[in-house]
């Protein structure tokens, strides 16, 4: 099954370059907007050959609006290029470290929250709706946290909180000791129904 990551916004300021691109693309998509107003309150002199008036009128607001439409679409693809160069700034891929987290439960545990440490300093803390829950119990990948190290070892803690077997408050951690070396590197938390021991089990691992 094919995984469906669902991404955070990141929190970091935007570089000046991409936020006056961005900036761009709104006052396009502006006056387009603008402009199919303008154009609709412009008289239409109806042709000398009878041909009604209302079908030019009505002629002119439908290319009008693909227009629009159009212009929409390329602001919005503008968008994503901007977002995917944005982490490209950020995140660069040698320092560049990545937390991921899938669920594999059905019968032992809820989750309600995570909260992640590197390096004995907290970095993300997300608290799930019911339906990103649903959304990860179908397959999906959350990237919990993206950010940046230092080549060298390091230390992710993760604590999950949320309701375990006969609907109990429960809350677990996990850790892990990795090296970062040159290069991104993409780690993921996974919590799974142990059926043995009739509890949770929470796993972190490094992505080859």
């Amino acid at each position: 099954m094919k995984k469906k990551v669902l991404t955070m916004p990141i929190s970091r300021k935007t570089p000046f370059l991409l936020r006056v691109v961005a900036g761009a693309a709104a006052i396009v998509l502006a006056v387009a907007l603008s402009a199919t107003q303008v154009t609709a309150a412009e008289p239409v002199a109806p042709p000398s050959d009878a041909v009604p008036a209302a079908a030019v009128v009505s002629g002119d607001f439908k290319s009008l609006d693909g227009e629009v439409q159009g212009l929409k679409r390329e602001v919005l693809d503008l968008n994503r290029d901007l977002f995917a160069l944005e982490e490209e700034l950020l995140f660069p891929a040698n320092t560049q470290v990545a937390v991921f987290l899938s669920l594999d439960v059905g019968q032992f545990f809820e989750l309600d929250a995570i909260q992640l440490k590197v390096d004995n300093k907290e970095v993300a803390n997300y608290l799930y709706t019911e339906r990103e829950v649903a959304a990860l119990n179908r397959g999906g990948v959350h990237r919990v946290y993206l950010g940046n190290l230092k080549t060298g070892k390091h230390e992710l803690v993760a604590f999950f909180t949320g309701k375990g077997p006969h609907a109990r408050d429960y809350k677990r951690g996990a850790n892990l000791l990795f090296e970062k070396g040159v290069g991104a590197k993409y780690l993921e938390l996974r919590i799974s129904d142990r059926q043995s021991a009739q509890q949770p089990e929470f796993t972190v691992k490094e992505w080859e």
